[in-house]
């Protein structure tokens, strides 16, 4: 056992491209292989034996936790029963047509059809060719820029590294592209003055986008893209009116809406969708974490009806359209996804996510809300953040070569708990399983101030 353990690892560092890594650092031997073998509810196990709650949920992905037979049950009896079929030119399986169904019966009563691709990037990707597609067939031609926001996430292809708002994706990538302009973050806690109310703020993000729009021209401008909640940019909740003010400004100007609900859809804020947690009424909404729990890949752009109109227009115009990918609608990941759906319902985890996520948040503050470095707690649903300052009171920041955020993380890693460094900060982000009790937040909020005692005194 031992050999194959370390034929695994050597074979690791010399065959495994592993994304989001320092590949020198990896190679040499200075990153850690870890190894995992196994997971139950809100712990996964390595291949040597420790134990770990995983309160990020793999990539805020395995909401219904690991280890769910029925979803494990679900695609092997559709490996078992076809393993494959394309759903080009009307095809689909059981899976595919039945996930469909849930979805929108899921989704805002607005939304009208589901494309189902493989990841959020591809979504995301498949998003914004509509967009354009569905611009010139309004002849609409000039109307093809996307507005994101700095410290957005939406993946990390060409067209979404754009949007994505971080500076680690586009460093170096000749990313963003020139369609991608970017506006001001809804982001409180680093608002431009210590003095700045939330309602001075929300006015400040809407004159940010008012003159971003000036600038380029309403005409020139096709969608705004945004996250209910940032997420990897910090886990950050907008502030009170801000989603109403935004699509204030974007109905005036014909602006499509993109609703990224990657992290969101599902349940994660304790409401089957973010788009329904703030009442936006988004044109597009991307989907993919959630709607498998990551037990099998596969992601979605949800359609509105205006927008599904005029892409039937389209088609009558100018023949079949002209998009699909060959794992489109993939029967395992659908049928991963009804079986998934289905322990969602019947285990009430939307429920759960909700009071257990604001107990988390509750207990994180009162465990480390006073710590001299702490400059805030916070959180919506089953996701939480703690962000670290060298001042409170100035809201002074370390400086990144300090690596603050990395030694906290692993400072909890040690005690059995796992967290995300998240980027551009010093931040501490949680997005545990939906499945997660109040026992085990307790043990993450108490551990998390046994890490910040080690790591800050």
């Amino acid at each position: 056992m031992m050999l194959t353990n370390d034929k695994l690892s050597s074979w690791d560092r010399e065959n495994f491209f592993h994304p989001s890594t320092h590949l020198a650092e990896f190679a040499r031997g200075n990153v850690a292989s870890r190894i995992i073998t196994g997971g139950q509810g809100c712990h996964i196990e390595d291949r040597d034996g420790t134990r770990l709650l995983d309160a990020f949920a793999g990539l805020y992905c395995v909401n219904v936790g690991y280890g769910r037979q029925d979803i494990a049950e679900a695609i092997a009896d559709q490996a078992r029963e076809l393993a494959y079929y394309h759903a080009y030119v009307g095809h689909g399986t059981e899976a595919s047509i039945t996930l469909a169904k849930m979805v929108l019966d899921r989704a805002p009563d607005h939304m009208s059809k589901v494309y189902f691709g493989m990841s959020g990037s591809d979504a995301n990707e498949t998003n914004i060719k509509l967009v354009w597609y569905y611009n010139n067939i309004l002849g609409r031609p000039e109307k093809k820029k996307i507005i994101s926001r700095w410290r957005g996430y939406h993946g990390s292809g060409l067209m979404t590294g754009s949007l994505t708002g971080l500076e680690l994706f586009h460093k170096k990538f000749d990313l963003p592209l020139s369609q991608v302009i970017h506006t001001e973050a809804p982001y409180y806690y680093r608002r431009p003055s210590l003095d700045m109310s939330e309602a001075q703020f929300v006015a400040h993000c809407v004159a940010e986008l008012e003159a971003l729009i000036d600038r380029e021209g309403a005409d020139t401008i096709a969608a705004f893209i945004g996250e209910p909640v940032l997420g990897t940019g910090g886990i950050v909740p907008p502030p009170a009116g801000y989603w109403d003010a935004i699509q204030e400004v974007l109905a005036r100007h014909d602006i499509l809406l993109i609703a990224d609900e990657v992290v969101t859809g599902f349940g994660r804020l304790g409401s089957m969708f973010g788009s329904e947690h703030y009442g936006l009424k988004p044109d597009l909404i991307t989907i993919a974490k959630g709607l498998t729990s990551a037990y099998a890949p596969l992601s979605g752009s949800i359609v509105s009806d205006r927008m599904w109109k005029v892409l039937e227009q389209g088609t009558d115009e100018n023949g079949p359209i002209g998009h699909g990918w060959t794992y489109s609608a993939h029967p395992i990941g659908a049928a991963a996804g009804v079986a998934n759906l289905r322990l969602i319902d019947e285990l009430n985890l939307v429920g759960n996510a909700g009071e257990v996520g604001a107990y988390l948040n509750t207990v994180m503050a009162e465990a480390v809300g006073a710590h001299a470095n702490v400059g805030e707690v916070r959180g919506e649903g089953m996701l939480c953040a703690v962000e670290f300052v060298k001042d409170r009171d100035t809201r002074e920041f370390f400086d990144a070569s300090d690596k603050v955020g990395p030694n906290l993380s692993a400072a909890l890693l040690e005690q059995g708990v796992i967290a995300r460094a998240m980027p551009q900060g010093d931040i501490l982000g949680f997005a545990p399983p939906f499945c997660l009790t109040r026992q085990e937040a307790d043990e993450i909020a108490g551990k998390t101030a046994k890490a910040v005692a080690s790591v800050l005194g």
